[in-house]
């Protein structure tokens, strides 16, 4: 939280509350005068100021205004938590999504259209929530719409709504999901699969933020921002002509892009254990614990389905795991197979020559694995010519797996 002065060099404390709230919607913020005015406290509290207090500071009001604000605060997330918000948490701290959260923040902050790209899985909806929770709308709607779910025929319907006696079974006006996410975002998740005659219509939204429900002739104002998404390349489906070249433009300039999470496993043990007190909670029973075996398995996996497969494994894994421990035998064939790759542990031996060998056919294994087992990608990670790789795969007797 921040105590905060009103009569400062500078910027004044009003100016100031001002812009950190901009920044930081949810932070608590206690403003301090002494030249209170019940016009200046007004002003501050609907900027968002928490609370106002007159100087001369007793440190008894000082301590009792903190107190009350950081208590707020944590009832508020927890709050959060129990509405389900735990479920867009950012979880790890990998280079990667450590930066991935200074984008989110300064995302929050513009109003212009963002671009999410990435692997099926990834959490590109939790990326969205994230941007839109942070930004000044945070406390109004957030509308997803799964683009490719939604048939062709029906996708202006849901989008933009439609009058009375737009077509058979109309039989009363319908509000689309632009009009839902009014003030608010709207998180269009799979923006290729959309048809170029409805990208028009979108792209004059974005101009304009007019558009017109199905069947109706009148223009209808909204104040909706608009996060898109894709897995595919939207360059290349430009090229071959299903995305409009204008709508990239506008959703090219704030894009950001979420790293597959073999490209990242520091962060796999972090979301294993948080998604085993996630689900352990949801079940009402304690928390399983992951042996040293088996996460060495899960991070060694190349996770071709992100962290959506590593969360659906985990509840499959606290739900039918019998003992308080997860092992390798509770794991599917598929994970507990990378066993076989294993190779000794460098440190069991006293021999300085054998364990670097140890260690560099264990690194070379975790490298192929974690691209796929791509030699020309792998020797490009780590550095190396590809013959250089090839020459140490085959010194070692490693088996590549298709």
């Amino acid at each position: 939280m921040i105590l905060l002065d009103i009569w400062m060099p500078g910027i004044d404390g009003i100016e100031t509350l001002n812009r950190l709230k901009r920044l930081y919607p949810k932070l608590p913020i206690v403003i301090m005068s002494g030249h209170g005015t019940i016009e200046a406290a007004v002003k501050a509290t609907k900027l968002g100021a928490y609370d106002f207090i007159e100087k001369p500071l007793s440190i008894e009001k000082v301590i009792l205004a903190i107190g009350r604000a950081l208590e707020t605060s944590r009832l508020q997330q927890e709050n959060q938590i129990l509405k389900g918000d735990e479920r867009h948490l950012i979880i790890g701290n990998s280079e990667a999504t450590n930066k991935l959260r200074k984008n989110i923040e300064s995302a929050a902050q513009s109003k212009a259209p963002v671009l999410l790209t990435g692997e099926n899985g990834t959490g590109k909806e939790v990326v969205a929530w994230n941007i839109h929770n942070q930004s000044l709308r945070g406390n109004k709607p957030f509308v997803t719409v799964n683009c490719a779910a939604i048939p062709e025929e029906l996708m202006d319907s849901e989008l933009f709504g439609y009058e009375k006696g737009a077509f058979a079974g109309a039989t009363s006006r319908k509000k689309g999901r632009f009009d839902l996410a009014h003030e608010g975002t709207i998180f269009l998740n799979g923006i290729c699969d959309i048809s170029l005659r409805t990208q028009a219509r979108i792209l004059r939204l974005i101009n304009e933020m007019v558009f017109e429900r199905v069947g109706g002739t009148k223009g209808i104002k909204v104040d909706v921002r608009i996060i898109a998404a894709t897995s595919k390349n939207i360059e290349e489906e430009v090229a071959a002509g299903r995305v409009q070249q204008e709508l990239l433009s506008h959703l090219k300039p704030l894009t950001l892009h979420i790293t597959p999470l073999r490209e990242r496993s520091g962060d796999i043990q972090l979301l294993a254990e948080h998604y085993i007190n996630e689900f352990s909670r949801e079940s009402g029973r304690p928390p399983k614990k992951v042996s040293p075996e088996t996460m060495s398995l899960l991070i060694r996996y190349n996770w071709p389905g992100n962290v959506r497969e590593l969360r659906n494994l985990i509840e499959r894994l606290v739900t039918i795991s019998p003992s308080h421990l997860i092992g390798p035998q509770d794991l599917p064939p598929y994970l507990t197979g990378l066993a076989e790759l294993s190779t000794e542990d460098p440190f069991s031996t006293k021999d300085f020559k054998e364990a670097r060998h140890l260690f560099e056919k264990e690194f070379i294994v975790r490298k192929l694995e974690e691209n796929g087992w791509n030699i020309s990608k792998t020797a490009e990670a780590m550095g190396l010519e590809r013959s250089h790789l090839h020459r140490k795969i085959k010194s070692y007797g490693i088996e590549i797996k298709e």
